[in-house]
């Protein structure tokens, strides 16, 4: 059994699953960043399967970034240009092997926050 990466967004300021926001992960090593993934949330603010599965998954630091302004463009809730919140990068480690790592996004037009889910 191998571990994977699962993610979701919800719209805290509207209360509901952000829909079509795009994410993009990145394998990280020293200053370098090499995108693994790229995909966009469903109707549920998910991912229709694991951003990182299983048969891909190794341990190390990864960075997911949420596009956080074309989103917030696309539902009405953009501020003046430039935006507080554009693109949202959350680094994070994965050292467990086998675990199952959920890294969900809270997001508003001026404010985020994350955790490590289940």
């Amino acid at each position: 059994m191998s571990g994977y990466l699962t993610t979701h967004v919800l719209d805290t300021a509207r209360g509901c699953p952000a829909s079509g926001l795009k994410i993009a992960l990145y394998r990280v090593s020293g200053n370098s960043h090499s995108k693994i993934a790229e995909t966009v949330t469903n109707d549920d603010g998910r991912t229709d399967s694991p951003i990182l599965p299983a048969a891909d998954f190794k341990t190390g630091t990864y960075e997911l970034v949420f596009f956080a302004g074309d989103y917030l463009r696309a539902s009405g809730q953009a501020g003046d240009d430039p935006l507080f919140l554009d693109e949202v990068p959350i680094r994070f480690g994965m050292s467990d092997a086998v675990a199952h790592y959920h890294v969900p996004l809270l997001l508003s037009p001026y404010g985020y926050s994350t955790y490590r889910g289940s």
